[in-house]
């Protein structure tokens, strides 16, 4: 499944969408960006609350195929800025972590 498949199957919102990456890694959900840096797999998705440049970081040195925030939270401007730049994936859900991810998982 790739990333705009996964958001349409979803409804989550496409924040940044730079490649349409194939999603084979699975789901991780963690904000403490030192355990994503190490645990997050590569061509996963990753929830998280954390909207900004770090995040952003993390994503590319994770490999991520895309980043969902969740609760609503909104990309910030410099982090968008890195995003587009770096050709990171972010999407939006509306929901909590767990329901965002679950929802992930069930279609993956």
């Amino acid at each position: 499944m790739t990333v705009s498949q996964l958001c349409k199957e979803c409804g989550f919102e496409i924040v940044n969408l730079e490649e349409d990456r194939e999603i084979t890694g699975g789901v991780y959900c963690c904000d403490l960006l030192s355990f994503v840096m190490g645990r997050a797999p590569a061509d996963g998705v990753w929830f998280t609350v954390m909207g900004n440049l770090n995040a952003v970081a993390v994503a590319s040195l994770s490999d991520v195929a895309c980043v969902v925030l969740c609760e609503g939270i909104p990309m910030d401007e410099p982090g968008l800025a890195k995003a587009k730049e770096q050709g990171i994936n972010i999407l939006r859900a509306s929901m909590p972590i767990f329901e965002a991810a679950h929802k992930a998982f069930q279609v993956l």
